[in-house]
């Protein structure tokens, strides 16, 4: 008896060890990584000052240590709008901080001196006197303040106070809650006047403001995909995880967007899902690529499926994971129409294991890095944990090491790893 207690314990052990083989999630290295892409040396992972390419050679290093069996750079480029200058704005003498108070939209000019304000009365709003007023002499070269939601369901009228020469202003100020956000995607050309965002507390009677902002346009600006490939037995068919690593790099040369949970947590989830399927063989071809340029309107992710390295018809599947830094109990996701096949799959996993409460499914929209893959037919979803305590930091610099969260990614982890298993 005692003999067959022994024997049953050994196997006991053996099987625990085998368990925890298998999981092999590794919140130690995930969390490793993110602290390193969030770090003052990549400056937000943006273009004016290298930032996505020093990532990029990083990332390159850690799939290499990851134990993948192949690792290539896939080159393209974009045309992007930077403001790696002089990022400075004053309200009747006030210096505003870039950033916080302040932030401009990505297809900007540049913009320096010193600029009367005219408010719009947006509660008794006349489209005719507010272009007769900017017609006369004393608002010339002014800048217009308005709401942004409110210039944003007005969009026919205010397109010609932002975006052409029919009116004389210099600019735009679109106020709204704080926190401000900051973004690339349409930064590919530079557009009309400066439109400057600032928080709703903006002066609501000021007379002035000084600006004296640097735009850097950067033409055939060279970029890079980071793709790793684990061997699977098969090779007929293969697995797909990606995740973007660039971000939004500077605005000025102090104020830089560390990109924690967007989309450091994603990144570092592919890393060390490859290190998972570097030590357990694979069924199949596995790729894990880290995309460039999604914050620069996808173009990474849209460059790679124009030229993939396999046929996009030999994808059983493709996950693309994008902001998990946070701690929603309820996963978002999307999924493409060859996709739905599978997402039972997910459902009922999701249901045997409690991973999440539960799985919110979205309409599939041009978010994220899936959605090149989704309009040429690939089975793929994108998992993205919304509205937890992270997700108020989105786009902002305050999405920092110190700002993430880890709870959501050993159990996604685990999912998309028995969804592998199974599938």
């Amino acid at each position: 008896m005692k003999k067959l207690a022994i024997i049953l314990l050994a196997f006991l052990v053996v099987e625990t060890f085998h368990e925890t083989s298998l999981q092999a999630q590794d919140p130690t290295h995930y969390k490793q990584i993110v602290k390193e892409l969030t770090s003052a040396k990549y400056q937000g992972r943006g273009y004016a000052y290298g930032g996505a390419n020093k990532a990029g050679k990083y990332l390159k290093k850690e799939f290499k240590k990851a134990g993948v069996d192949e690792i290539t750079c896939q080159p393209f480029t974009i045309d992007i709008n930077t403001f790696p200058g002089k990022m400075e704005m004053s309200v009747d003498g006030r210096a505003l901080t870039p950033g916080v108070d302040f932030s401009m939209r990505e297809y900007s000019p540049g913009v320096q001196g010193t600029y009367k304000l005219y408010y719009v009365d947006t509660a008794n709003y006349d489209a005719d006197k507010m272009f007769a007023d900017l017609a006369k002499p004393e608002y010339k070269d002014c800048f217009v303040v308005c709401d942004f939601f409110f210039s944003y369901h007005h969009y026919q009228d205010f397109q010609k106070v932002w975006g052409g020469n029919s009116c004389a202003n210099a600019g735009m100020i679109q106020t709204w809650e704080p926190l401000l956000k900051f973004y690339k995607a349409y930064g590919e050309r530079i557009m009309g006047k400066p439109v400057i965002w600032a928080t709703s507390d903006f002066p609501k009677n000021a007379h002035s403001i000084t600006v004296n902002v640097e735009n850097k346009m950067l033409t055939g600006y060279k970029l890079f995909n980071v793709i790793a490939k684990v061997e699977g037995k098969r090779h007929d068919s293969c697995y797909v995880f990606t995740a973007h690593y660039d971000h939004l790099g500077n605005l000025g040369k102090k104020v830089y967007y560390a990109g924690a949970n967007d989309n450091a947590s994603g990144t570092a989830a592919i890393v060390t899902l490859a290190a998972y399927y570097a030590k357990h063989q694979p069924e199949y071809d596995m790729y894990f690529i880290a995309f460039s340029g999604e914050d620069a309107n996808l173009r990474g992710s849209e460059y790679y499926a124009e030229h993939p390295l396999v046929p996009l018809t030999q994808i059983k599947y493709l996950f693309n994971i994008d902001m998990i830094g946070d701690n929603n109990p309820i996963q978002y996701c999307e999924v493409s129409d060859e996709g739905m096949g599978g997402y039972a799959l997910f459902e009922k996993l999701n249901k045997e294991n409690s991973y999440f409460k539960d799985l919110n499914r979205g309409e599939l929209a041009g978010n994220s890095d899936h959605y090149p893959f989704a309009v040429r037919h690939v089975p793929c979803i994108f998992f993205e944990n919304e509205d937890g305590d992270a997700f108020k930091f989105y786009h902002t610099p305050l999405d920092t090491y110190d700002n993430f969260l880890i709870d959501t990614y050993e159990p996604l982890f685990k999912l998309v790893r028995d969804f592998v298993e199974r599938y």
